[in-house]
């Protein structure tokens, strides 16, 4: 079954707590071995990648529960595992000084023989930034910083003596050897959909970008951003369009309300449907192509669950993986 002619590729996201998704497991070595156990299945099952969050504390309430910090855990996962990509979806830039950042990024591709993500976005969760002495600037500010940081981090994986004086920061000739392993560069990921800052930096610093999976907001995002390679010359096609999806696999679609029931908890089955694709594997597919055909190259997804429960995981690599891989192929013999 030929599904699409657009080379996809798959990625997904390991427990490390910060969706509540480690509770049931209480000592944090387990925790710890759990979430590595997840990355290394997906990459036995043929995933491009894996992926951590950003973030210290929980959501959608803080609670006095595990979360894995991610530089930390990126470090460790690409020790664990030995040839899928691992990434940040995506590092909050007010967290590190973007020079360090970049110096973090470099090791870390080393660790990992070039296999690093690297991810960054402006940051938006106040809670936590004021809990951990951040405060939390204005909007403006943020982008400002988020902007600026952009371009150090660029700076410091290309240049040997960078030189940068903005008015968030300021960085005068700082050595960064390594710079990574992965040519030119390690492979730099911008999350978010701001038009008129965020999508403007994917166009000028980015070789991936992370935008909205809801189909009309994914296609005018993509044209957003086509203007804006336009705009400073750059090559559309090379950056990856990713977008993040929940995925939970059914056996029987009359069945869904009680087959979800352990995932959703006390939420409706309306309510979780509108954030999750609910779906036998031919459903799944049927959500994803329109994805595709509005520009997606790359989809990021999480499963209900994946600490306690890999099937889905492993069900999604054997029976929806195959049909996109195939259909690229064909089409790549076709040319």
């Amino acid at each position: 079954m030929a599904v699409t002619n657009t080379p996809v590729k798959f990625g997904v996201f390991v427990p490390q707590g910060w969706r509540l998704d480690l509770t049931e497991i209480k000592d944090p070595i387990e925790q710890y071995e759990t979430m590595t156990n997840v990355g290394k299945q997906a990459e036995q099952l043929g995933y491009d990648s894996i992926w951590v969050f950003d973030h210290f504390h929980t959501v959608p309430t803080p609670e006095l529960e595990t979360t894995f910090e991610c530089w930390s855990i990126t470090a460790g996962l690409v020790r664990d595992t030995q040839k899928i990509n691992v990434g940040q979806m995506v590092g909050c830039n007010g967290y590190r000084n973007p020079a360090l950042y970049a110096k973090i990024a470099s090791t870390v591709d080393v660790m990992a023989h070039g296999r690093l993500y690297a991810g960054l976005g402006a940051g938006w969760y106040e809670h936590e930034w004021r809990a951990y002495g951040y405060g939390f600037p204005e909007t403006r500010d943020r982008m400002g910083a988020f902007r600026e940081a952009c371009e150090i981090i660029h700076r410091m994986w290309t240049e040997d003596y960078p030189k940068f004086q903005g008015k968030y920061y300021t960085i005068d000739g700082p050595i960064n050897v390594p710079k990574g392993v992965r040519k030119p560069h390690p492979s730099f990921w911008i999350g978010g959909g701001g038009e008129k800052v965020t999508l403007k930096l994917v166009a000028k610093w980015a070789d991936a970008c992370n935008v909205s999976s809801d189909p009309e907001q994914l296609s005018h995002k993509l044209e957003v951003l086509k203007g804006h390679c336009d705009d400073v010359g750059r090559n559309y096609d090379e950056i990856i369009k990713s977008t993040s999806l929940t995925i939970h696999l059914i056996e029987n679609e009359a069945q869904a309300e009680a087959e979800t029931a352990q995932a959703r908890g006390e939420q409706s089955y309306e309510a979780y449907a509108k954030n999750t694709i609910v779906g036998t594997p031919e459903r799944v597919i049927e959500r994803i192509v329109p994805l595709i055909d509005r520009g997606a190259n790359y989809f990021i997804l999480s499963f209900p669950r994946i600490a306690y429960d890999q099937s889905m995981m492993q069900r999604f690599a054997q029976e929806v993986m195959p049909q996109f891989e195939t259909s690229a192929a064909l089409a790549g013999q076709a040319s």
